[in-house]
């Protein structure tokens, strides 16, 4: 299945409770008390057919499913309720390789988004709101991002891998990622301004 299958599928989705789905689904939302951060990417795996991957990010060849969370403001505003990981950031390619070349390109060319409406910790109901690729087409996201990764890629090589900071960037951030504030590892997230510009093209 191709992304352009796989986005047309997950489609049939839209409007529908991923929590309802769940059930349907038999995949488990809370275990011991303790949420499966995963959850609502797995019931659109079982919608598409498709073994459950446990991978955060769940790679399938020529597309990769993200799924992300909405959520709504005291007036009732529809957002993007957090930033989304994309890729990890390997030091010495960036400081290889071009943005037209980067794997941070070719990640971004390859994900599907699913957003989904968070409503509360409990997870009682969570409409799956759209799916969307991002669109490298728009000239003007494509050179936001293509500086950005610059900045990173020049602060790679004047001031090394401990001067980046999620204060960088104006669509794609780098930041630290992994277990603990004592993570060395850092990834490439999209910022919220982003996303919402990805999910909300209209606004």
């Amino acid at each position: 299945m191709n992304r352009d299958e796989a986005k047309r599928k997950i489609s049939e989705l839209i409007g529908k409770d991923l929590r309802v789905l769940a059930e349907t689904y038999g995949v488990t939302v809370f275990k011991d008390n303790k949420k499966n951060k995963g959850w609502a990417g797995h019931v659109i795996e079982r919608h598409l057919n498709l073994p459950i991957n446990s991978a955060q990010a769940p790679n399938f060849g020529s597309w990769e499913l993200k799924t992300i969370s909405l959520k709504y403001l005291k007036n009732r505003e529809l957002t993007v309720k957090e930033t989304m990981a994309i890729t990890m950031i390997d030091p010495v390619n960036i400081e290889r390789t071009d943005f037209l070349n980067s794997h941070l390109k070719n990640k971004l060319n390859k994900i599907l988004i699913a957003a989904r409406i968070w409503t509360s910790k409990n997870e009682d109901s969570s409409i799956l709101y759209a799916v969307t690729e991002f669109d490298l087409t728009d000239r003007i996201i494509y050179n936001q991002i293509e500086e950005d990764y610059n900045l990173v890629r020049q602060t790679l090589l004047s001031k090394g891998f401990e001067a980046l900071t999620g204060r960088m960037g104006i669509y794609i951030q780098p930041r630290t990622k992994g277990a603990g504030h004592g993570s060395t590892s850092r990834a490439f997230y999209a910022r919220v301004p982003f996303l919402k510009k990805v999910i909300f093209p209209n606004l």
